[in-house]
């Protein structure tokens, strides 16, 4: 057979036809990490531009902390009712699609929150931005769950969830920086909302399951699947309404839900209301940026210490669980390091504590958000993500009402303080006690 270009023939020998086959990826899984990872930091960076303009926001329209506290609300109720909706939405449509409407949603709020004008307009737009970026945890923690081994997933999820403390960190240099080269707050919203449209480019190339990921490798994806299902049954099957109201009823569902109510509160004090709290201390923003970092840096270290000391547990032996409940024991006390803030005026003294603090915190954070994948079906886990998602909702709903009030009355946050070192204890407790073992498939 003889090919022909341009009217000269060429032997059939030359002539090839080639399908281009894309190279596997070496460990992809983090890959998908660092993805999760990305998602993380661009939600915060989003939700945090209106806690680090809050101080400029309330002298321009006159706010009290209270009418503050009423926005960061309006954002917690939304994020409370869709928590459970988004993430039974994410088992019903899937990780890949279930993150792309949802980033789509928030990242089109963050930028619409530019036309704001007083409380009303921002309670709006915050209540949308709350409903799009409720998914982010669901949606992520369920994708750890497909992605990594249960020996790795402590270390995933606290990978994923340190972004969280790398977007508090980031943003107020980048949005005080926005704010004083465009001389007003509006730009800066248009400007952080845009990220996560650069970030769903990457999503979508990305991101497939790994059972169908074209650029898996055969021994990456035999690792991924032997490894997994060690503490809880391998059923893809959906779940149904019924099996979701089901969860409800097992105390590992409750243990999960109340912890994470306790303890949700405790990071959103800091993450919410820091750059109020500096100024109330008497520092200016402006001249305690670099020490706005530690306390999220802090948080950062401690995602990656409670997830690495964890499964540093499980690989020695120890059941799932164990391991998990072990790190998490050990860490909580160091939170109680909260009363010592309420006794100290020095700045790198109260900035130290935060930091000690939060990294115990966040230590204990990536445990309670591992242990939806470690304890149930996968067809489940986003679900009680979701659930655990709306009970600490509804946690810092009535705590950021509750630290308006006392600041506006006290104009003190010493009794906030002093308040928020009971949580650890009581969510040791109640994991001690409800959270005992995985649950069984037929759990209805």
């Amino acid at each position: 057979m003889i090919a022909h270009t341009f009217g000269f023939p060429i032997p059939a020998c030359a002539v090839s036809y080639t399908v281009e086959v894309s190279k596997p990826i070496r460990n992809l899984r983090w890959w998908i990490g660092g993805i999760l990872f990305a998602s993380t930091v661009i939600n915060y960076i989003d939700r945090q531009t209106l806690n680090v303009l809050a101080p400029f926001l309330k002298d321009q329209y006159h706010w009290t902390n209270t009418d503050f506290a009423t926005l960061v609300i309006a954002f917690r109720i939304a994020y409370a009712i869709m928590q459970a909706v988004s993430g039974r939405f994410i088992d019903w449509l899937g990780t890949r699609r279930g993150m792309q409407f949802t980033v789509s949603w928030y990242s089109a709020a963050a930028m619409l929150t530019c036309l704001a004008n007083g409380l009303w307009g921002f309670r709006f737009f915050r209540f949308l931005l709350g409903c799009g970026e409720a998914a982010n945890w669901p949606g992520a923690t369920k994708a750890v769950g497909e992605w990594f081994p249960d020996s790795e997933r402590g270390l995933a999820v606290g990978f994923f969830d340190s972004g969280s403390s790398i977007g508090a960190a980031v943003a107020p240099s980048l949005v005080v920086f926005l704010y004083h080269r465009f001389g007003t707050w509006r730009p800066v919203f248009f400007l952080t909302g845009l990220l996560g449209w650069l970030w769903l480019f990457a999503w979508s190339r990305l991101y497939h399951p790994p059972a169908t990921h074209p650029r898996l490798a055969p021994e990456e994806r035999e690792l991924i699947r032997k490894g997994q299902n060690q503490g809880r049954p391998a059923v893809e099957k959906p779940a149904t309404w019924r099996e979701w109201t089901a969860l409800l009823r097992l105390p590992q569902t409750w243990g999960i839900v109340l912890v994470r109510t306790l303890l949700d509160p405790y990071w959103f004090l800091i993450s919410d209301w820091f750059a109020i709290y500096l100024v109330n201390k008497g520092f200016r923003l402006e001249d305690t940026l670099i020490g706005f970092w530690v306390p999220f840096v802090g948080a950062d270290l401690g995602n990656f210490f409670g997830g690495g000391l964890s499964s540093y547990f499980i690989r020695q032996g120890r059941p799932v669980l164990e391991g998990r409940k072990l790190a998490f024991l050990l860490c909580a006390p160091g939170m109680l390091l909260m009363i010592a803030v309420t006794m100290l005026n020095n700045f790198a003294a109260l900035i130290a504590c935060f930091g000690l603090a939060m990294f115990c915190y966040a230590a204990c954070s990536t445990i309670y958000l591992a242990l939806p994948s470690d304890l149930y079906p996968n067809r489940s886990v986003a679900s009680v993500s979701g659930l655990s998602g709306t009970g600490a909702g509804i946690g810092t709903i009535l705590s950021t009402y509750t630290i308006g009030r006392v600041t506006d009355i006290t104009h003190s946050f010493r009794l906030i303080f002093l308040g928020a070192s009971a949580a650890p204890v009581l969510a040791v407790l109640l994991l001690v006690w409800l959270v005992r073992r995985p649950v069984s498939e037929n759990y209805l």
